[in-house]
């Protein structure tokens, strides 16, 4: 791996995920990404954290946002935006639990990328204090502004699509 598909900066998180009673013949529960908590608290995945009234909140495990300096214009957009995110990422699992946590990122083109894959469960949510600060004070010191370039097209030639007379035959 290059030196630059390398993230400068891990920043772990632990992930909270909402298990709802869903009101379906179907399916039993229904599953999102609840939230994060800076840093990874000292209990073991799947724990519950919180139950009332048919939801259950439960810490999923831990997972780290890494910040590459290729992509600091669009975390500094995300914090721009009035309500800066980080998008969680679950991922179908076999185990015990029917998700694991595959991934959280504070930049809104991977966070929407994740979404390709049908089965994901990709749940934007407020991103904490600590975090913005972490991700400000990166982008601060990484991000090179650059200027866009307008690739220039080549004419067309309306020549290249007229008739050709061959000697001698038909068209």
């Amino acid at each position: 791996m290059s030196p630059a598909a390398l993230p400068l900066l891990r920043i772990p998180v632990g992930v909270v995920v909402e298990r709802r009673r869903a009101d379906s013949p179907w399916i039993d529960f229904v599953w999102r990404g609840a939230g994060v908590l800076p840093d990874e608290p000292e209990m073991a995945p799947w724990t519950v954290v919180r139950e009332q009234a048919g939801t259950t909140l439960l810490y999923a495990g831990s997972a780290t946002v890494d910040l590459y300096r290729s992509e600091t214009a669009r975390y500094r957009d995300n914090l721009a935006s009035g309500a800066p995110s980080v998008w969680i990422v679950l991922t179908p699992s076999e185990g015990t639990w029917p998700y694991a946590v595959s991934a959280v990122t504070a930049d809104p083109a991977e966070g929407e990328a994740f979404t390709e894959a049908g089965a994901n469960l990709v749940e934007a949510v407020p991103m904490p204090e600590v975090l913005h600060r972490a991700i400000e004070n990166f982008v601060a010191e990484n991000h090179v502004e650059t200027e866009f370039v307008k690739r220039e097209r080549r004419r067309a030639d309306p020549e290249a699509l007229a008739r050709r007379h061959r000697e001698g035959g038909h068209e």
